[in-house]
């Protein structure tokens, strides 16, 4: 069932209510998502992006039953990502000849996942498709967050479609961001920038910069997921220069794993000392074997110190803390600080271990590392505090 976006432009896409994880199991999507696919029906018809492949057959019969196949002109690829394209081969059955617009690295991505040599045509920043009384004006924007990425301008309807820049993984039965409860809609943007853009921030800036040099004026933004921004759309603008330029709020994320249970009274000391200290301080203490690691990667992006602590085992840490501790790394993270904890039993590296890896992600330790032979007595428990304390001042 579409939805009028503007006057020209309908939304085609999908909601997918029963999403719970998404590339691969690296994202958890309580909330479900959307892949959002436009219509612009102008002197000449317009189809931007599709949907996941598992509904390839369901977007092209919903999509029959909105046009006469025949009548699309163009084909705009914003990113070559299954997500966005997994409806192509399902879709170019019907009107093989159909010319699909991307950049240079667009057609590479979409070639190598589906092995069809297609009508394509390379677009690059600056270059422009008339479609009537419309005309697109296409954008690079690569590592936001492939290299193929780029973003599409239409400029009567004042329309910006942003590709994965801007959006969440949110499902709703709304269409605009407006319509849903602010709280949700901006932790689900902030979940998504801190798991998929954080670590192109630099690049963020630059490209939003980029645009805003441009001087378009931009009336709506459309994501390729979750909710459409048409009530002051420069909010999120705003919002992304923000987390772009090394953000961090008032809060300290304490992550750990545990054998029996020894780092994780570690953990809690080492908060209540924190606490003493700033009563005003956020704490957060997540277990990396039970909390999902997008939001302890959301919790760490908007944390301004992190503690990490696990137990040595085989000379080394825990699994999971060495997992967690890779995705951070991943998130190239700066203008941020750490410290290392745990318990150990015979040799005691895990600490050492840890703080190998925090550096290796950009973070500035902040004391040596912090550990304790067996489980904590209670003269330990109160040395845990006073490390919490050292910590927060």
């Amino acid at each position: 069932m579409s939805k009028q976006v503007k006057n020209k432009i309908k939304w085609v896409g999908k909601v997918d209510w029963e999403l719970k994880h998404f590339h691969g199991d690296e994202f958890k999507t309580d909330r479900g998502s959307s892949y959002n696919s436009y219509l612009i029906e102008d002197e000449k018809t317009v189809l931007i992006d599709t949907a996941w492949l598992p509904f390839d057959k369901e977007f092209v019969s919903n999509l029959k039953k909105e046009i006469d196949l025949n009548k699309i002109d163009y084909i705009i690829a914003l990113h070559g990502e299954v997500d966005h394209s997994g409806a192509l081969v399902e879709l170019m059955r019907e009107i093989p000849n159909v010319p699909i617009y991307c950049t240079a690295n667009g057609i590479k991505s979409i070639k190598g996942q589906y092995h069809k040599d297609w009508n394509f045509v390379t677009v690059k920043t600056g270059d422009t498709l008339n479609i009537g009384e419309n005309t697109l004006t296409f954008i690079e924007a690569p590592m936001l967050h492939w290299p193929d990425t780029m973003f599409a301008y239409m400029d009567k309807e004042k329309v910006l479609f942003s590709s994965d820049g801007f959006g969440q993984h949110l499902a709703s039965e709304h269409l605009f961001a407006d319509e849903v409860d602010e709280a949700v809609l901006y932790q689900e943007a902030l979940k998504y920038y801190a798991n998929i853009l954080a670590p192109f921030g630099m690049i963020a800036t630059k490209k939003i910069n980029d645009i805003l040099a441009m001087n378009l004026e931009i009336e709506t933004i459309c994501p390729s997921h979750g909710l459409i921004w048409r009530k002051n759309p420069t909010q999120i603008i705003k919002k992304y220069l923000e987390w772009a330029n090394n953000y961090q709020e008032n809060q300290i994320t304490i992550i750990y794993d545990t054998m029996w249970n020894g780092t994780k009274t570690m953990a809690n000391e080492i908060a209540k000392g924190i606490q003493e200290v700033d009563k005003d301080v956020t704490i957060k203490i997540m277990n990396s074997s039970k909390d999902d690691k997008t939001d302890i990667l959301t919790e760490v992006f908007k944390s301004k110190t992190i503690l990490v602590g696990s137990p040595t085992v085989n000379n080394g840490i825990l699994y999971s803390v060495a997992g967690i501790l890779e995705m951070i790394k991943g998130m190239k993270l700066k203008n941020k600080k750490a410290a290392s904890f745990g318990t150990y039993g015979w040799s005691g590296e895990g600490t050492k271990i840890i703080e190998e890896e925090l550096k290796k992600a950009g973070f500035e330790l902040v004391t040596e590392g912090f550990k304790n032979m067996w489980n904590p007595d209670e003269n330990m428990k109160q040395k845990c505090i006073e490390f919490g304390k050292e910590i927060c001042k």
